[in-house]
């Protein structure tokens, strides 16, 4: 099978013309937006095409250090934007959540280039930076979630908190109902696109794939590894977010500091 067809100047005039039909719905529908539509659309066009010079310069050098460093990169930008999409402050957060994210995703990564992709070299750049980066995209949507439903329903039900420690619970015991509620929160989209996986759905990878010439067979078996990689990453990086977090939000008494939330 030949590989994906380019796109030619032409081909990216009429995908900008494409974007006239949301443009036109949020004129009419008077949703206020648009501004930012376009701002972000033009962010993602210059960023990607600058990853784009960057990644093809990375893949050919393919030095381990250089690939390890940019994962890092990867991995610290997502924990910013995490914090910063969950109402916490950085300086509280920063130091947990990225040894919480280093461990949870660089373990599944490693574990998928030794022992599933099962690669002589398990830090080549186009599978640690690929892989990598669809593994850590969904632990960041998913701990937006699960990390600030934590926060914000252990905020709004405080006292329910407080009278569990007042009763003789440990502070871990009295946090793990929201800890199970913020895990189901974030897990169950993850949950439902795989049951529909296939049938409503061709994931990305499977179709990029596909596009550049593999076999639908091997599409399908990279799409299956895929999605169990990135379903155990969610699991370790909310767990671990949550349990190395803790340790720095409340005071001795078990009381949450308010210090951690930004201000409304």
């Amino acid at each position: 099978m030949s590989g994906a067809v380019d796109l030619s100047a032409f081909s990216m005039i009429m995908c900008g013309v494409l974007l006239a039909v949301p443009i036109i719905i949020i004129v009419y529908l008077k949703l206020g937006i648009a501004k930012k539509l376009m701002i972000s659309t033009t962010r993602m066009a210059v960023q990607l095409v600058l990853i784009g010079f960057f990644l093809e310069y990375l893949f050919r050098y393919n030095n381990w250090l250089a690939n390890i460093v940019w994962f890092v990169i990867m991995i610290t930008i997502a924990v910013i934007s995490v914090i910063n999409n969950s109402g916490l402050k950085i300086k509280h957060f920063a130091s947990p959540l990225l040894l919480a994210f280093l461990l949870s995703n660089f373990f599944v990564v490693i574990y998928f280039n030794l022992f599933i992709s099962r690669l002589d070299f398990i830090f080549d750049a186009k599978y640690m930076i690929a892989i990598g980066g669809m593994i850590l995209g969904n632990s960041l949507r998913a701990n937006v979630v699960g990390l600030g439903d934590f926060y914000k329903s252990l905020r709004k039900d405080e006292q329910l908190y407080l009278y569990k420690l007042s009763l003789g619970a440990t502070k871990y015991e009295a946090l793990l109902p929201f800890a199970k509620r913020s895990f189901i929160a974030a897990i169950n989209p993850t949950i439902a696109t795989m049951a529909t996986m296939g049938i409503v759905s061709l994931p990305g990878m499977m179709t990029g794939q596909i596009l550049g010439g593999s076999v639908p067979l091997v599409a399908i078996k990279y799409q299956i590894a895929i999605m169990v990689a990135i379903l155990t990453s969610t699991f370790l990086s909310i767990g671990l977010s949550i349990l190395f977090t803790v340790r720095f939000s409340f005071y001795q008494n078990g009381v949450i500091k308010k210090s951690i939330f930004k201000s409304k």
